[in-house]
């Protein structure tokens, strides 16, 4: 077999793609990679005229002293006895605006592909290898370089010069700071009072006593403490001392009497 395909990308990009093994098996069309097998290793279902088969086995790639780079593979049917062979050479060849990858070897097989028409075979083969190889170059596009330029490049500014700066301002803040100081007089701070600490107690105790207390009670409510005020003298308290004092006053004229008439009594 031999069969070429151009793509429009460098060949040391292209290069640098197959030295890869990873990027390779993401270039092969269709491969169902295995869980913890080779990168280049897996499942591949190739269709070949109305007909698909299924093979399972692995691609190895190599670079030759010469440029060149060494394909081979093996695998067999996942539904049958049959197996395939395959041996490439790869060649990487520079080509105006872009790489020719040129495809040279052979590929022996058995089982079921042995029944279906040469022609078919064939041009499922040349498809195969043109996928891949657009691939190849699609994947070699993606990791192609961005040349950027150094003016492009905001410069951040030198810690040196941000410390200056800092200082700068801080100095003429202090300098605006001490003009004021100086043309303002300094106003001495009063002590705080007792008052501004907190309600007296006697405020405190009244306000937790009219919480849960209606609007109209507490607006009504007598006040409490040193401002509450002096209960008037109770009408049972006066009346006291007088009902004692009237029998006093009674015994008192009694005996007055009595020591007059014995008095008189005697002079006689």
């Amino acid at each position: 077999m031999e069969h070429e395909v151009f793509v429009p990308v460098p060949a040391e990009r292209l290069r640098d793609v197959l030295a890869d093994p990873v990027r390779v098996a993401r270039a092969i069309p269709g491969l169902q990679q295995d869980a913890g097998a080779e990168p280049v290793a897996g499942r591949l279902k190739v269709r070949i005229g109305s007909h698909s088969i299924t093979y399972r086995g692995s691609l190895r790639l190599s670079a030759r002293d010469d440029g060149a780079y060494v394909v081979e593979g093996d695998a067999t049917e996942s539904r049958g006895t049959g197996a395939v062979t395959l041996a490439l050479v790869l060649h990487v060849r520079d080509a105006d605006g872009g790489t020719t990858l040129a495809f040279a070897g052979t590929a022996t097989a058995d089982g079921r592909v042995t029944e279906l028409p040469e022609e078919s075979v064939t041009s499922a083969t040349t498809r195969l290898v043109t996928r891949f190889a657009e691939n190849l170059g699609a994947a070699a596009a993606e990791t192609e370089p961005r040349h950027t330029s150094v003016f492009d490049t905001e410069v951040p500014p030198s810690s040196l010069d941000a410390d200056a700066d800092t200082d700068a301002g801080t100095g003429e803040t202090e300098a605006r700071d001490g003009d004021r100081a100086e043309e303002t007089p300094a106003v001495p701070r009063l002590p705080a009072t007792p008052e501004a600490a907190g309600p007296p107690a006697e405020a405190a105790h009244a306000r937790r006593t009219m919480i849960g207390r209606s609007a109209e009670e507490v607006d009504h409510a007598p006040p409490r403490g040193r401002y509450a005020p002096v209960p008037a003298p109770q009408a049972n308290a006066s009346g006291t001392p007088l009902r004692w004092a009237a029998p006093a006053a009674a015994l008192a004229v009694a005996s007055a009497i009595v020591v007059g008439r014995a008095l008189r009594n005697r002079r006689h």
